[in-house]
């Protein structure tokens, strides 16, 4: 026989599966690898000009930055799971019955 439990478990509290962890960092790491990319183009195409260093040092700060953005996660592990715990509404007394605080 079942022992019956009153606890519940809010799907709310499930953490992203590693499979959707890694593709969202993997789409991140190449999106910043792309700029650092056009960055380096850009910086061989401009080389006579102004704007010449911007690009340079997109393209060295660039990979920094992706691997940072790759390696940061999307939330942090909660941990476990919450018990859900419904609210109860107090209930109310009249005011000419007596309380059973006595």
């Amino acid at each position: 026989m079942r022992k019956k439990t009153d606890d519940s478990v809010r799907i709310t509290s499930a953490t992203v599966p590693r499979s959707q962890d890694i593709a969202a960092r993997q789409r991140r790491y190449l999106f910043s690898m792309s700029i650092r990319t056009v960055c380096f183009i850009l910086a061989i195409v401009f080389r006579n000009t102004p704007a010449w260093p911007f690009f340079i040092a997109g393209a060295i700060i660039l990979p920094y930055v992706a691997v940072v953005l790759a390696n940061a996660g999307a939330s942090p592990d909660p941990g476990g799971m919450d018990v859900y715990v419904p609210e109860r509404p107090e209930l109310e007394t009249d005011r000419g019955t007596r309380s059973l605080d006595c």
